[in-house]
């Protein structure tokens, strides 16, 4: 009795579905036709590994994102007042130059959070801010005449009012909501790289050629910033989510005003940089008296060392926040700013100042993921999350900006001591108040 050959079968390659993407993302279902299932694993083709559904490009392309802003934003920095200085301005002249950017920078948060709510492409908003920001550089460089200058700072402002909030809804539209902390902490991460070798490539610059070397660098690099940002898929940005029924008619300032949990983390926020904005400046100074020559490179190992915690903390902080929640770090980053202020009323050995920056970069590396975190968590399903990141970008430039007025009437009539110590209480305060109004935003699974 013949036995007919079973048929061969031929297998089918398989064909991924398209899966609507959810906040949980989760990885994209493949389905098998049954002829492929039946062939067994030698017929399975070779896929290329998806990580919660985003390509290994996306990734890549906003790792270089951050790391190249980071680049664009340090050339103005100090190397500002170092640049006007040697064109021979008078300081009512540099100081009005900067108040100009300052005030654009803070009347600018929530026009610009505004504006990427309603931009329909996220990159195209990013990418628009970087080209601002590289015009302004050129102009500087190109044109340092008062008005140009005037100009360019608030072009250079207003263009990063644009640029946070749209880094911000890029990178929680790639990963999602539950990923986000995880995500953001990366990208404090490579922040902060940028920042300190932009910081050390631009004082080389201005070093070995001419401080006006530190702009033209500064607008060049928007051309591998660009290149960056190309690489991030356009496709795998979620869209943000749409305002619930009625949501449309309420007006601006009733959503935020109504929003306690907004309300109450914007005001902790205006604490601490009141408490926290002037530490620095005033650190610097005493560094100056104390240290004489060497004043300038304690300084800049000031600023280097809260830069290296942050780049080593952060993605740890992202992490800890979707494990633990945020309320327990952010308490973390409000205590570490009194024992900073502390600290420094304190110790009278510069170097040990120094070291006290430590605090100062686990303060960084906690912000620098809680804060459009939280803003996320509390703005969910709203459509409004980059207004409400720009009001409380407004709390904190307040804060900043009366930071200092504060802590120089307190060092000139009491003293350095006392400033310092007065701060500290105001960072008590803070912590106090997060302790007693501000809940846990972290929504929980199921």
């Amino acid at each position: 009795m013949s036995v007919a050959r079973p048929r061969e079968r031929r297998a089918i390659a398989a064909r991924e579905r398209d899966v609507p993407r959810q906040e949980l993302r989760a990885r994209p279902v493949r389905l098998v036709p049954a002829g492929a299932a039946e062939a067994g694993p030698a017929a399975m083709p070779e896929a290329t590994p998806v990580t919660d559904g985003v390509s290994r490009a996306s990734r890549r392309g906003l790792d270089a994102f951050a790391f190249f802003v980071a680049n664009l934003q340090t050339g103005f920095g100090p190397f500002l007042a170092v640049y006007f200085t040697q064109a021979k301005w008078t300081q009512s002249d540099i100081g009005f130059a900067l108040t100009v950017g300052s005030l654009v920078s803070l009347l600018g948060q929530v026009p610009g959070g505004a504006f990427v709510d309603a931009a329909r492409s996220k990159r195209f908003a990013a990418g628009l801010s970087v080209v601002g920001i590289a015009a302004s550089a050129l102009a500087l460089a190109l044109w340092p005449q008062f008005l140009i200058v005037l100009l360019a700072m608030a072009v250079h402002s207003a263009a990063s009012c644009i640029l946070t909030p749209a880094i911000a809804a890029i990178s929680i539209g790639l990963v999602g909501h539950a990923r986000a902390g995880e995500r953001l902490g990366r990208n404090a991460s490579f922040q902060a790289a940028g920042n300190g070798v932009a910081a050390a490539g631009m004082g080389a610059c201005g070093y070995y050629f001419t401080n006006d070397a530190v702009f033209y660098l500064t607008a060049a690099l928007v051309v591998p910033t660009l290149i960056a940002i190309s690489f991030i898929r356009a496709d795998e940005i979620a869209p943000p989510a749409r305002p619930a029924p009625g949501a449309q008619e309420t007006g601006v300032l009733k959503v935020l005003l109504g929003n306690r949990g907004l309300m109450c983390f914007a005001a902790c926020m205006a604490l601490f940089f009141l408490a926290n904005a002037a530490l620095l400046p005033l650190a610097g100074s005493v560094l100056t008296l104390r240290a004489g020559d060497t004043a300038t490179a304690l300084v800049a190992a000031c600023i280097m060392v809260p830069q290296v915690v942050l780049a080593v903390l952060a993605p740890a902080v992202g992490r800890a926040a979707e494990r633990f929640g945020r309320r327990p770090l952010l308490l973390v980053g409000f205590a570490a700013l009194p024992v900073r202020g502390l600290l420094f009323a304190t110790v009278t050995d510069p170097h040990w100042l120094v070291a006290i920056q430590v605090f100062d970069g686990i303060s960084a590396a906690v912000f620098g993921v809680l804060v459009p975190l939280i803003v996320s968590d509390l703005t969910r399903g709203t459509g409004r999350f980059n207004l409400a990141l720009g009001a409380v970008g407004t709390a904190m430039g307040i804060g900043a900006a009366m930071s200092t007025s504060f802590a120089g009437v307190m060092a000139d009539r009491l003293g350095t001591h006392v400033a310092f110590l007065g701060l500290a209480v105001v960072g008590v305060a803070g912590l106090m108040l997060v302790a007693a109004i501000m809940p846990e935003t972290r929504r929980r699974a199921g």
